[in-house]
């Protein structure tokens, strides 16, 4: 029984399990031989809203041959105050395993520990590892190992997408520049964590100069709303535009996580020129997702 917490804390080896299963996943779907959820539920909860992480693992543990069951928090007592240790060991007796998505990493690490359930982190405030094993899934699955690449994030360096980025960096052996302004960019104790080859930067132009891959996300995370004026003004101009693609590695990836706001973090155009690459890294969610939970079993 394992726990994907975070890529921080996922062992190198575990990594490159779950993606060589991904491609698995992706080549057998709708013919799998195995189902190793046979027989099980699995709790979905959710504090934070979502489409590709609640579609992609619902979808995920029924082909895995399990049944999911989607709760909200306002379902459930913990929308009422109960406290995560109490909700975890009911959720013991009763179920097989959880994805859940909320904001506090804490959260999602004292669940593992209290309910002793296979645990997956869908999302917190400090790290989204599903949606990363994914991005890095859909760039090898194009462009061949990602060891010695160079990957471009652009806009909120320091939310949870760029920080599970970093912990991949030193893991997998790519660059990883962080274009954005001082205040989003990662503080120096993260940096020392993370580890690896990682290069901060106001300069957007230097940051894409030759990278293999320009990656970015919304302005305004989830929980950030009360900030929306702050960082619409700090970063406008951090877009992914033709202009900037013009300086990247010919034939670079444009990936988004979604969803995207055209106009800020990407303009449209640039969005619908690279649609087929951020699509296809949409329904990677989906076969890396049936490989976490496969491996959470295995």
């Amino acid at each position: 029984m394992k726990h994907l917490l975070s890529i921080e804390k996922l062992p190198q080896a575990d990594l490159e399990k779950i993606l060589t299963a991904a491609a698995v996943m992706k080549r057998e779907r709708g013919a799998h031989q195995l189902q190793p959820l046979a027989g099980q539920t699995w709790a979905l909860i959710f504090s934070k809203s979502s489409t590709r992480t609640r579609v992609s693992f619902e979808v995920g543990v029924s082909e895995l041959g399990g049944r999911p069951m989607f709760l909200s928090a306002a379902d459930i007592q913990l929308g009422r105050g109960e406290p995560i240790k109490d909700t975890a060991r009911v959720m013991a007796r009763m179920l097989h395993g959880a994805v859940f998505r909320t904001f506090a990493q804490r959260d999602v690490e004292e669940f593992a520990q209290f309910s002793g359930i296979p645990t997956i982190n869908a999302l917190t405030d400090e790290e989204h590892p599903c949606q990363i094993l994914a991005d890095i899934f859909t760039v090898q699955e194009k462009r061949g190992n990602i060891a010695g690449k160079v990957i471009a994030f652009v806009g909120d360096g320091a939310c949870n997408v760029p920080v599970s980025w970093m912990f991949a960096a030193a893991k997998l052996g790519f660059e990883l520049r962080l274009a954005a302004p001082k205040q989003f960019q990662p503080d120096a104790a993260l940096l020392r964590r993370a580890g690896g080859k990682i290069v901060c930067t106001e300069d957007l132009k230097a940051a894409a100069e030759g990278a293999d891959v320009l990656y970015t996300d919304v302005w305004v995370s989830m929980g950030k709303e009360a900030e929306s004026a702050e960082r619409l003004k700090a970063l406008a101009g951090y877009q992914i535009n033709e202009s900037l693609v013009k300086l990247a590695k010919p034939g670079a990836l444009v990936m988004h996580c979604l969803p995207a706001y055209r106009g800020r973090e990407i303009d449209a155009d640039t969005f619908e020129a690279n649609a087929q690459t951020i699509f296809d890294q949409a329904e990677n969610r989906l076969h890396v997702q049936k490989a976490i939970l496969t491996w959470t079993v295995s």
